[in-house]
C-alpha cells in the first residue's frame, strides 16, 4: 500500500459522503397531495357513494373510504390509514363526502412523500455506513501498512543500536530492501561493519600492545636480575660500610624497576573496569527470548526452560548469548542445542554445538584476553567475547565455564536464582 493511493481513496470516500449529504439536504421530497388527482377522488367517490363495489381508482392516488362511523367501505390497497387518527399521524389528506348537503363518510388520501422521505433517509444512512465502514477498513490496513513499514522497522533499530551500544558488532541488521527504509537500515548496517573492523583493528592494537609490553618487560628484567645478583654477591664479599650502602641502594632501585615492569604488563587487563552491570530480578522467559535473538540464524533446537527468576543485567547477559552463538557461527558451523537445568540456588544454561571442540590444553586459556583455539586460524577475531563474557557473568555473581561436550565446544552459563545469595 502506497500513500498516495490511500490518500485518494480517502478523499473519493469523503467526498462521496458530502455529495450523499448535499443531495439529502437539497432534494427535499413532493409532500403535498396533487390538488387535481384528489378532486378526481372526491368526485368519482361521491358518484360512487351508494355502490362501492362497483368503484374503481383511475388516478395514481392510493385512498380509504369510510363512512360517518369510521367503518371502511373501501380501500385501493392494504396498508393505508384506516381510522381518521392513523391518518393524522401520516399526515394524510382527509376529506369529507358529502351527498344531499351532509356528510355520509370520508376519504382518506394516502401521502406517499413520508414513505419516498423514509426511504431516502435510509438509502443516505445506507451509504454512509458503507463509506465509514470503508474508511475503517482503509485506515486499519493503513495503520498495519505503518507498523509494518516505519514502527517495526524502528524497534529493530532500537534493539540493533542497544547491541552496537553494548559493544556486540556481529550480528547483522535485518534488511528489507523493499521497505522504505531499507537504505537507512543498510547505512546502519555498513556502520555496524565498519565499526567491527575498526573493532578488530583496535584489537590487534592491543594485543601488539600486550606483546610489546611482554617483550620489553622480558627484556627489562634479565638484566636488572642480572644487576641484583652481582649487586647482592658484592654486598656479601665487601667490607666496607659505604660500598654496602651503594649496594643495598642499587638493589633497591632493582626492585623497584621490576615492580614498575609487572604494573605496566598488568595495566592493560585495568580496562574492563570501565563496563559497568547492574543485576536485577528478571523473568527466566526473558532468557528464552534473549537466546532467540542471539540466534539469529535460527540454527538452535531450545528445550523448555523453568520458570523463575534470576539476578541478572538483561543487556550484559545478551551480550554474553551473542558472543557464545557469534563463536559457534564462526568456528563451528553447526547445529546447536540449548538445555536449562535448574539446581537448588542456579539455573545452568547448556549450550552445546557439533563441531568436535577444541584441543583440551586451549580449554584453561579460552576465557583469557586475545585467546583463541587453533580453529579460528584464517577467521577473523579478536579473542574478546568470552573474555568479556567471563568478566560479565562474575559481575552477575554468576558463572561462565567452558568445555568439550560429547560433540561440540560445551559452554554453561550459570545464573543465581533471584533471593540467593
Amino acid at each position: 500500500m502506497k500513500r498516495q493511493p490511500f490518500l485518494i481513496a480517502i478523499v473519493l470516500i469523503f467526498a462521496a459522503e458530502i455529495i450523499a449529504l448535499i443531495i439529502f439536504a437539497v432534494h427535499t421530497p413532493e409532500l403535498s397531495q396533487d390538488s387535481v388527482a384528489v378532486n378526481e377522488v372526491v368526485q368519482s367517490v361521491t358518484q360512487d357513494f351508494n355502490k362501492l363495489e362497483e368503484h374503481n381508482n383511475f388516478t395514481s392516488l392510493d385512498y380509504v373510504v369510510l363512512d360517518v362511523k369510521g367503518n371502511i367501505l373501501y380501500k385501493t390497497k392494504s396498508g393505508l390509514s384506516e381510522s381518521v387518527n392513523a391518518a393524522v399521524m401520516h399526515r394524510d389528506t382527509i376529506l369529507d363526502i358529502t351527498l344531499g348537503g351532509g356528510a355520509v363518510g370520508k376519504v382518506i388520501i394516502y401521502n406517499e412523500g413520508a414513505q419516498t422521505l423514509q426511504t431516502q433517509k435510509q438509502t443516505v444512512i445506507a451509504v454512509l455506513s458503507v463509506a465509514a465502514v470503508t474508511q475503517c477498513a482503509l485506515c486499519v490496513l493503513y495503520a498495519y501498512y505503518l507498523h509494518r513499514t516505519v514502527v517495526r522497522p524502528f524497534n529493530k533499530l532500537k534493539g540493533f543500536a542497544e547491541r552496537v551500544a553494548g559493544g556486540n558488532l556481529d550480528i547483522p541488521l535485518e534488511m528489507d530492501r523493499q521497505n522504505i527504509f531499507g537504505a537507512f537500515t543498510e547505512s546502519f548496517d555498513i556502520m555496524r561493519s565498519e565499526l567491527k573492523k575498526a573493532r578488530i583493528a583496535e584489537a590487534q592494537a592491543n594485543a601488539s600492545k600486550k606483546e610489546l609490553v611482554a617483550k620489553l618487560s622480558h627484556d627489562i628484567k634479565t638484566p636488572v636480575a642480572s644487576i641484583k645478583a652481582i649487586s647482592e654477591v658484592g654486598l656479601a664479599v665487601t667490607d666496607s660500610e659505604k660500598v654496602k650502602a651503594n649496594y643495598t641502594q642499587i638493589i633497591g632501585k632493582a626492585d623497584q624497576i621490576n615492580t614498575l615492569v609487572t604494573n605496566l604488563f598488568t595495566a592493560t587487563l585495568e580496562e574492563l573496569r570501565q563496563l559497568t552491570v547492574k543485576p536485577e530480578n528478571i523473568s527466566s522467559v526473558r532468557i528464552k527470548t534473549m537466546i532467540e535473538n542471539a540466534d539469529y540464524l535460527k540454527s538452535s533446537t531450545v528445550t523448555d526452560i523453568p520458570e523463575c527468576l534470576v539476578l541478572a543485567d538483561a543487556l550484559r547477559l545478551q551480550q554474553v548469548f551473542d558472543n557464545i552463538f557469534a563463536n559457534s557461527y564462526k568456528y563451528a558451523k553447526t547445529e546447536i542445542t540449548v538445555a536449562f537445568v535448574k539446581a537448588e540456588n542456579v539455573i545452568n544454561i547448556i549450550i552445546e554445538d557439533f563441531g568436535g571442540g577444541v584441543l583440551e590444553e586451549e580449554l584453561p586459556v579460552l576465557k583469557e584476553k586475545f585467546k583463541r583455539g587453533s580453529n579460528s586460524a584464517n577467521i577473523e577475531g579478536a579473542g574478546l567475547g568470552l573474555y568479556i563474557s567471563d568478566y560479565f557473568m562474575k559481575e552477575m555473581r554468576g558463572g561462565l565455564n567452558v568445555e568439550n561436550g560429547v560433540h561440540g565446544l560445551k559452554v554453561t552459563v550459570t545464573l543465581r536464582l533471584s533471593g540467593k545469595i
